[in-house]
């Protein structure tokens, strides 16, 4: 059953305890946590304020199970949202999408790179990531070649467009930068830079010389205090050696993705590469939902050796429906599940590696639910971590201390007798003909 579309929560105003609701402030109330209990947190500004045993941090009533009394809608002051029902985790982030070919999977005849068609795909996109609960994430832009800086121009657009809803920061993907046809490439990815992009990224195994374009790609990331996010299959162990020790000293870090290559070298070979990746610090991006336009191996990284290896690993969702992964969903919490049932971690890690880790990769600070974190968080119908990674149909999503975004899922089935013999739970309002 998929999830149905997003639509904001309602809430209900109540007063504070010495007067009226302050406009800043959002109670959560009645929520679970990972640990079993069952809390009250109140949101001020961007921050958690207070976390509470249930009850304790404001007066009772007000809005049903999930928001669904009262007429207040996202942001709105002073405002409480009932959680009764729902798992209260830190919010996922998304360290591995592609804004500008999103979406593009059903076109008919070639991708279209007008301005606006990119703004509109790449807003779009977003927003069915922050949906899912993805506040952050990360779109990789291809620069130089016939897009130029358009496509750029366009997610940067839309990066300002989505403010106060989600993060969204661009990575530059030039394909050539070296020998006579790389001139422009390096060029365009220096301009990319000084337009807006935050990040350094490219190719290098699509290069005639993998060496070099890593050799350029650090140096403009040097040059502009920029982190770097590299496609690469990692097949190559020499080639990923010779990154390992090019990229150990360079802050603030260095990402590669998806490298499902490492997955299919010798375990002696792999087991040394990563070993290599953990000392220089890079990270690794791995997408358990396939696809990837830029990448054209096929599998996922080999997480759980990596992060044996001390590899700081996160989880992306990769293409969101373009030629890569036509049915690709950008939803953390499928990847996460795909983390737990495929490749068997746990699913307390498996979600680590969509949240905490996803969002070290980004530079982003570390959320907890505890007072004194950013206000970034996602609340999944469900009663421990599991059940959500199985079942997370309906979904309310804060950014910055306030509902952006909500997802409804209701299941209904006919009256039967086994139901009825068995007194077995039913949603829904009305029969179904």
């Amino acid at each position: 059953m998929p999830p149905g579309k997003p639509q904001p929560p309602h809430s209900s105003s109540s007063p504070g305890p010495d007067g009226p609701p302050d406009p800043d402030t959002l109670l959560l109330c009645g929520a679970r946590l990972t640990d079993g209990r069952t809390v009250d947190v109140r949101l001020s500004g961007e921050r958690i304020e207070a976390v509470g045993t249930a009850g304790s941090l404001g007066q009772g009533g007000g809005a049903g199970q999930g928001g669904e009394r009262g007429a207040d809608g996202p942001g709105d002051g002073g405002s409480r949202v009932d959680l009764s029902g729902y798992l209260l985790l830190p919010a996922p982030a998304e360290p591995h999408a592609h804004a500008d070919t999103a979406l593009t999977a059903d076109t008919d005849g070639p991708v279209s790179y007008d301005p606006e068609d990119v703004q509109r795909r790449a807003t779009e996109a977003a927003l069915l990531q922050l949906g899912h609960g993805a506040t952050a994430l990360r779109a990789h832009v291809r620069v130089g070649d016939v897009q130029g800086l358009g496509a750029l121009t366009a997610v940067l657009r839309a990066r300002r467009a989505l403010r106060g809803l989600a993060e969204l920061s661009t990575v530059a993907v030039p394909r050539v930068l070296t020998g006579v046809a790389g001139a422009d490439g390096l060029a365009v990815l220096r301009d990319a830079v000084k337009m807006g992009a935050c990040v350094v990224g490219g190719c290098p195994d699509v290069d005639p010389d993998p060496t070099g374009y890593v050799e350029a790609v650090l140096e403009v990331a040097s040059e502009h205090g920029c982190p770097v996010d590299l496609h690469t299959d990692a097949t190559d162990p020499a080639r990923l050696a010779r990154l390992a020790a090019m990229a150990g000293g360079l802050r603030p870090g260095v990402t590669l993705s998806p490298c499902g290559g490492l997955a299919r070298l010798p375990a002696e070979a792999a087991a040394r590469t990563a070993d290599q990746l953990a000392a220089a610090g890079v990270a690794v991006v791995c997408l358990p939902q396939g696809g990837c336009a830029g990448a054209e191996g096929p599998g996922s990284a080999p997480v759980r050796l990596l992060r044996a290896a001390g590899v700081r690993v996160a989880a992306g969702s990769g293409a969101l429906r373009d030629v890569s992964n036509p049915v690709g969903r950008g939803d953390p919490l499928e990847a996460a599940y795909l983390l737990a049932s495929r490749y068997g971690l746990r699913p307390g890690e498996s979600y680590e590696m969509v949240s905490a880790s996803a969002r070290a990769v980004l530079g982003l600070p570390e959320v907890r639910v505890e007072a004194g974190f950013p206000a970034e968080l996602l609340a999944v119908r469900g009663e421990r971590l599991a059940g959500a990674l199985s079942l997370a149909y309906s979904r309310i999503v804060v950014h910055r201390g306030r509902v952006v975004a909500r997802t409804s899922a209701v299941r209904e089935f006919c009256d039967s007798a086994a139901s009825v013999e068995l007194g077995l739970p039913r949603q829904g309002r009305g029969e179904l003909s």
